[in-house]
């Protein structure tokens, strides 16, 4: 037996373990449940969705291995669902007004508002109460990215002016209230998506997830108790916490700056500057974004939960992974966003990129500046985008219209003793790629090429990963929209490397090669050929 920090009981280390896999393997169920009775690619190929469990509080204490830009928003979603709905702490009254607000067993909370815990529109999430013997014991939760919720352009990944644009918002909501579905609620979102059909299968299969989460939380509770399970969730997150102040204490106390940009916002051609300051102060850090622009009229505003994730993701990286996920990694992490900048931005700001793009900038600086702490730690910048590419219309084969997401892997970062990883996807994505079998069943689309884009690493003592290229022809007319980035600047490099390649937008057409911009929407005719090229990563270390 050991003594854990704070007013804790004697822990057992082997129990802790347990529990820790235990909590684990109830959100990886989720998301084998979610993956495989989903209806789109988007989710059931890419896997662009995460899964997890919380306490009676809304501190995260597992996430699945799924997208790191949920890591630190998810417990936002959760606990804004606690707020809009008085949680009943202590049982069920028998002459409980049924108009309460208050959750009870049964209620799946709904929501996708990015200022209410979300991170852009089409990633809903589904917010799950689970009780024991009356009382609240905590939450599980899905998020899932939809194709299309609606908006201005097929798939909602645009560049809009304010959030309205870019599709339905749903502050907190019950779908389900007491296991019935709230059947106007679920017509209300299928009324406002080009793909109803396709959204019906994802929100069920969400569904599906969060039920099989409760009911293994809930025989966890059945077997162990209320009081073992919370006292081990809250001893998981102080274990975390005290694991993430042990590597804090290992670097070298100072204040650490580092700045990059965005290329632009989509509307103006001015890019967009994000500044950060991290000071570290023995088993504590500082992370200050004073400086960074303000929010811009374009889509890539990123709202506080997107900026606190990816603080998340980048300390989260500097610990061994098997520390265990959870929100104890962010106790001894004050964060600094000014409000109405781009890193917390303000409604009805537009955020559809801040999601994507922005929050790969924010990546970058971050390590930028813990290079200079830990200069034998940290990459040189990976892509720094995630190649948002959406294409929507009429099937004319299908007779339905069509909503097409995905994003596109790129070049890694050169590492200080090791080169870049070369055509995956980076940081705040942990998805897969669409196969093309799935891509051309689905839609009216043909992949032409898919390759690696030899040559677009960063040279160096150590070189960047290279970028890819994929064309993707269209069968149908259709809109296409792109939020891409690292077209204008460069993935940076460290110690001397050289940086790596930008990327490119092409449409071929005819015989014609026609570059098109990082950002915008366009109706693209049939027969056209969309090429997609990616930036590389940085290299490390002078060439030799």
């Amino acid at each position: 037996m050991t003594e854990m920090s704070g007013s804790f009981p004697p822990i057992n280390p082997i129990r802790l373990e347990v529990f820790n896999h235990l909590f684990a393997s109830i959100a990886e169920e989720m998301g084998a449940v979610l993956r495989r009775s989903s209806y789109s690619p988007n989710i059931k190929e890419r896997r662009d969705f995460s899964c997890a469990v919380f306490d009676a509080s809304g501190a995260m204490i597992a996430q699945a291995a799924h997208i790191p830009v949920h890591l630190g928003s998810m417990p936002l979603s959760v606990q804004s669902a606690i707020s809009s709905f008085s949680t009943l702490q202590k049982g069920i009254s028998a002459d409980q007004d049924s108009s309460s607000p208050l959750l009870a067993p049964g209620d799946m909370i709904l929501l996708n508002d990015p200022y209410r815990g979300g991170t852009h529109l089409p990633d809903m999430t589904l917010v799950s109460p689970v009780f024991f013997q009356g009382d609240l014991a905590g939450f599980v939760a899905s998020r899932a990215h939809h194709a299309d919720v609606g908006g201005a352009s097929p798939g909602s990944m645009t560049i809009a002016r304010e959030i309205y644009q870019e599709g339905l918002i749903i502050p907190p909501v019950r779908l389900f209230e007491a296991g019935r579905l709230n059947q106007g609620i679920w017509d209300l979102i299928l009324a406002n998506v080009r793909t109803p059909e396709e959204r019906s299968g994802d929100l069920w299969a969400q569904v599906a997830a969060n039920q099989r989460g409760a009911a293994r939380l809930g025989e966890m509770l059945q077997r162990y108790g209320a009081e073992e399970v919370s006292l081990y969730m809250q001893a998981l997150l102080t274990y975390t916490e005290r694991l993430t102040r042990h590597v804090l204490q290992g670097l070298p106390d100072g204040t650490y700056t580092f700045e990059d940009a965005l290329d632009n916002d989509g509307v103006s051609e001015q890019p967009v500057n994000i500044r950060v300051a991290v000071e570290i102060m023995g088993d504590q850090a500082l992370v200050d974004f004073t400086g960074s622009s303000l929010q811009v009229n374009g889509s890539l505003n990123a709202v506080f939960a997107i900026t606190l994730s990816a603080v998340y993701y980048v300390f989260r990286c500097l610990m061994d992974l098997d520390v265990p996920t959870n929100s104890g990694s962010l106790a001894p992490i004050r964060l600094i966003a000014p409000p109405g900048t781009v890193v917390n931005a303000l409604p009805p700001a537009p955020v559809a990129g801040g999601n994507v793009e922005t929050s790969q900038r924010i990546v970058d600086v971050l390590l930028g500046a813990l290079a200079k702490a830990a200069p034998l730690r940290i990459p040189a910048a990976s892509q720094g985008t995630m190649n948002n590419l959406t294409i929507g219309g009429w099937d004319p084969e299908r007779h339905r219209q069509f909503a097409y997401y995905e994003t596109i892997a790129g070049g890694l970062g050169a590492r200080p003793n090791m080169p870049g990883p070369s055509a995956m996807h980076s940081h705040m994505t942990n998805t897969l790629n669409t196969p093309v079998e799935a891509l051309e069943y689905t839609y009216p689309l043909r992949v032409l090429r898919y390759e690696i884009r030899r040559g677009s690493g960063g040279p160096g003592r150590q070189s960047g990963g290279d970028g890819i290229r994929r064309d993707v022809q269209l069968l149908a007319e259709a809109r296409v929209s792109l939020i891409t980035e690292r077209r204008i600047l460069s993935p940076y490099s460290l110690e001397g490397g050289e940086s790596g390649a930008r990327g490119e937008n092409i449409l071929l057409r005819g015989d014609q090669e026609l570059s098109l911009p990082g950002k915008g929407s366009f109706t693209l005719q049939r027969g056209d050929i969309l090429s997609i090229r990616t930036p590389g990563g940085g290299g490390f270390g002078e060439p030799s």
